[in-house]
């Protein structure tokens, strides 16, 4: 069974898409008469090995920080030995101009047939050696570059994996994407062709420039002196321009990109409330911004194209003129004022080239920077260098004199303490924004506190290697995060490694064997992007299981049931009897029925735990809990007079107990 396309081939009934339609998914996958075609294909692939992967919360000690050279550095020989291959080519190229005044002078003029001879078989011998330095340069010069770039990708992606929760809440994920993206591709461009062909002009420019002046030394310092000192200061300011402006497109790039990021995951909302007509127009503002700056880049570069070749242009009136009147002087002959024109025209060929290469370089250059910066970015929650594994657990948990703020001056908590005995179970409620899903966060180390210390079995968070800890949470929240991939890949997503046997045990421990036996290929079906094919109450199901096979010591509930109609919550209400059977637990609830589950209740109000005790405790102390049951119990007593009243086979859609 191989994967294509979202879809599995090779064990697809014979028609897949009928079955996928009759049971309410989307169609996903390739169209039947295409199966054996697609398998073919796989079948021609080349294996490729599992990665060696290594990860570490703490960022590589010593790492310099990323610039072409630091970028370079570890490949050393390829990129000397590519330089080596761009110095024959260059010298291959220029031969040819040289090669024409000895044919000239020592051949034509002289009446030699010998010597045109000989000159024919080294100019065919240098464009095979020309031809082959090329061809070799390229492929390595193009090796080089890709396996650069899968570095600097791994290396980015990497460090999105490290970066705290609290960063990927202050940046938009389109900029982010940019970074992967447009930023890597410039840098791209630049590596693989780029930076050689700049090192190839460079070199070119500086063989015609040698040959002229052995050519004829004072034609080629009149000449020189003509062109170089305006193309100098010319350059200097097309530098200080063009990095101005390419920073501003690599800035305009991720704005763009961010704004269709929000776009596509908005879309729902979008279409709802009629926006999509506004959302062009603000889209269309948006790359008005990316198109004015790539219009500045452009004038500066039309601009210095121009002045350059009108120097050329004044360069070559020069060398005609004073080259002229020197050969009918008997000072220069024919063939060396030949090949002084010819190399001068080719002259002014690579002054041009690193106009644009310039160009290359200034993008990769901006782009290097936007990388540099963001590979910079420290992980808010660091892990210790003196960090110890964490063994298993028993489960307490324990909240000592724990204040937080996300920002600083906007208190979230303020000495909060808690206790959770090992295998006990705690709710957490209050009103919206009081700092419930706040101290579950800190509860598995997404956040640490500002004052005060988390604990597990009386061992600090801080204290401990991140991946020990994290082995032995499970976290399971309220809107839960399904990735492109089948259903049984989504259960396995902690234990890649569990058997089919121990993926079927916990389908069927939450209730969710009868949705996969449903499925035309159950377990294989895909989940399409975000669960889009599931139900809400199928994908919490589905995060429960995952939980479940996880195996985790501490379990965290953040509002799992607060977006379930009554059906899908009592299914998942009973799911969670058999999750949180022998695990210690922190449930952030909404719904009473729920936060009733838990052995002790914590009433978060303003940032501070007001009250805690089990229900019946909370219900006789009077206070802000029972003020609270009291509502629920007087909307559930209206809701079923109002569902006596309704006709009958009118069905009950749905009550609220949000506390």
């Amino acid at each position: 069974m191989v994967f294509v396309g979202g879809a599995y081939v090779g064990a697809q009934s014979p028609s897949s898409s009928q079955a996928n339609a009759a049971a309410g998914l989307p169609f996903s996958g390739i169209p039947d008469e295409m199966i054996d075609r697609a398998a073919d294909i796989l079948d021609s692939e080349p294996e490729h090995p599992e990665p060696e992967v290594e990860f570490q919360h703490r960022p590589p000690p010593g790492a310099p920080p990323l610039r072409l050279r630091t970028l370079l550095a570890p490949h050393r020989a390829r990129v000397l030995l590519v330089v080596a291959l761009v110095v024959v080519e260059a010298l291959a190229t220029q031969a040819g101009p040289l090669l024409t005044q000895i044919g000239i002078d020592q051949g034509v003029l002289r009446g030699s047939f010998a010597t045109l001879g000989i000159v024919a078989a080294v100019f065919f011998a240098v464009v095979l050696i020309h031809i082959g330095a090329s061809r070799a340069r390229t492929a390595l010069g193009g090796r080089l570059g890709e396996r650069l770039m899968y570095g600097l990708r791994v290396r980015v992606f990497t460090h999105f994996q490290r970066l705290s929760l609290n960063f990927y809440t202050s940046e938009r994920a389109g900029v982010l994407m940019s970074r992967m993206t447009s930023d890597i591709e410039a840098l791209t461009m630049l590596l693989q062709e780029g930076l050689v062909m700049m090192v190839v002009q460079g070199l070119t420019l500086a063989v015609i420039t040698g040959v002229l002046f052995y050519l004829h030394v004072p034609l080629a310092a009149l000449t020189v002196g003509v062109i170089v000192p305006i193309t100098v200061v010319l350059s200097l300011w097309f530098r200080r321009a063009t990095e101005t402006g390419y920073n501003r497109v690599r800035d305009r790039i991720a704005v763009v990109l961010a704004d269709l990021s929000e776009s596509l995951a908005g879309i729902r909302t979008i279409t709802a409330y009629n926006r999509r007509r506004r959302n062009i127009a603000q889209h269309q503002a948006v790359v008005t911004g990316h198109e004015d700056a790539n219009v500045y880049t452009t004038r500066v570069s039309s601009v210095y194209a121009a002045a350059a070749e009108g120097i050329g242009i004044v360069g070559q009136a020069v060398v005609i003129g004073v080259g002229g009147w020197l050969a009918i002087d008997g000072r220069l002959t024919i063939g060396e004022l030949t090949a002084f024109a010819l190399y001068l025209t080719a002259f002014f060929a690579p002054i041009a080239q690193l106009v644009v290469l310039y160009n290359a370089y200034q993008q990769g250059q901006s782009a290097t920077a936007k990388l540099r910066e963001l590979l910079e970015e420290a992980p808010d929650v660091r892990e210790a260098t003196d960090a110890v594994a964490l063994g298993p657990i028993e489960g307490r948990i324990t909240f000592e004199g724990v204040s937080f703020s996300y920002r600083p001056g906007e208190q979230v908590l303020t000495g909060v303490d808690l206790d959770v005995p090992p295998g006990g179970s705690l709710s957490i409620v209050g009103p919206t924004g009081g700092g419930k899903s706040t101290i579950a966060k800190l509860a598995v180390r997404f956040y640490d506190p500002d004052v005060g210390s988390v604990r597990i079995d009386d061992v600090d968070l801080r204290t401990v290697q991140l991946e020990s800890l994290r082995h032995q949470f499970g976290v399971v929240p309220q809107e839960p995060f399904l990735f492109n991939r089948t259903i049984g890949e989504n259960i396995r997503f902690a234990r890649p490694d569990a058997s089919d046997d121990e993926v079927a045990e916990a389908c069927r421990v939450v209730g969710l064997d009868s949705l996969i036996d449903s499925l035309p290929d159950g377990l294989d079906t895909p989940c399409h992007e975000r669960g889009s094919s599931l139900s809400a109450g199928e994908r919490q199901l589905l995060a429960l299981a995952r939980a479940f096979l996880a195996r985790p010591r501490v379990l965290i509930l953040d509002e799992a049931t607060s977006n379930l109609d009554l059906r899908s919550e009592a299914q998942v209400e009973r799911a969670l009897d058999a999750v949180l059977e022998g695990r210690t637990a922190v449930i952030v609830a909404h719904r009473l029925a729920t936060a009733m589950r838990a052995d002790r209740i914590a009433v978060v109000d303003n940032g501070q735990i007001a009250e805690i005790g089990s229900h019946d405790e909370l219900v006789a102390a009077g206070g802000l809990y029972a003020a609270m049951y009291s509502a629920w119990e007087a909307h559930a007593a209206g809701d079923a007079a109002a569902q006596d009243a309704r006709p009958a086979g009118s069905e009950r859609t749905g009550a609220s107990d949000d506390l």
